[in-house]
């Protein structure tokens, strides 16, 4: 089936200062490629290669990237004066790819982004990400899952480890055991949506309309919300720590989400 992919490339990145205050986080390099890259590789390998993405902070930088972008993942031979014409040579794996980069606010929450977004929607589902998670999601799956249930949404649910070793204390202070960052039996939103278009009507325009807050509280509370729960990889890059522990498992050649 046909459904459109929308990135959240718009948020300022601000637990990772180190990259973000040069560069937009979803084009902070995991083994030399964007992270952007990377999910945009993912649905890919579905078969889902129509990109909306929602640019904000330094939107301008990721144009760049793909106005470049032959260029940049080519050789290429450049005539130049008044013949100048370009010729590529050899071929990227990204062909056909089509790319919609729309500018959606310098400020504007989640839930604004999406919204701005609605007219390149012509589909009646599409799907929805951020730009800077990683995981092994199986797509299709995920949207067969969607297509069962009938209800407006879907997000895809990870169980998070804790930040934290967790203790079993008894009187009078006995540690009885000790696990470090164990995986809490709770669930926790993932991204990896898949909305109708219905959806849009949860949504605002104005900045502050936050996806997480009240559209999904509303759509739960309406009986509109499912989750896929996803028992794999899942890894939001949001911290320099975490930046460094991507490009490790990539280096290593033990990325759980290179599933092309």
């Amino acid at each position: 089936m046909r459904a459109k992919v929308v990135i959240l490339c718009g948020g300022q990145g601000t637990r990772l200062r180190e990259e973000t205050e040069y560069r937009p986080k979803p084009l902070v390099d995991v083994g030399n490629r964007p992270i952007l890259w990377h999910i945009i590789k993912q649905y890919a390998h579905y078969g889902f290669c129509e990109f909306i993405l929602c640019l904000g902070y330094k939107g301008e930088m990721i144009k760049d990237y793909f106005l470049n972008y032959e260029a940049m993942t080519n050789d290429f031979t450049i005539c130049l004066g008044c013949e100048n014409r370009i010729e590529y040579h050899g071929a990227h794996t990204e062909q056909g790819f089509s790319v919609t980069l729309a500018d959606t606010g310098a400020d504007s929450m989640t839930g604004s982004r999406v919204k701005r977004i609605q007219p390149y929607i012509d589909d009646d589902i599409f799907m929805v990400t951020y730009g800077d998670g990683l995981s092994d999601v199986n797509i299709t799956e995920l949207l067969k899952f969607h297509q069962s249930h009938g209800k407006i949404a879907t997000l895809t649910s990870v169980r998070p480890s804790s930040r934290f070793g967790v203790l079993t204390i008894s009187k009078p202070g006995k540690v009885e055991s000790f696990a470090e960052k164990p995986r809490l039996d709770s669930w926790a939103n993932a991204g990896f949506f898949v909305f109708n278009r219905r959806v849009f009507d949860y949504l605002d325009i104005d900045p502050s309309c936050i996806l997480e807050r009240d559209p999904l509280e509303r759509l739960a509370r309406d009986g509109q919300l499912m989750a896929y729960q996803h028992e794999g990889f899942f890894f939001a890059m949001d911290t320099y720590r975490e930046y460094l522990y991507l490009n490790q498992l990539w280096d290593n050649g033990a990325a759980p989400w290179k599933v092309w």
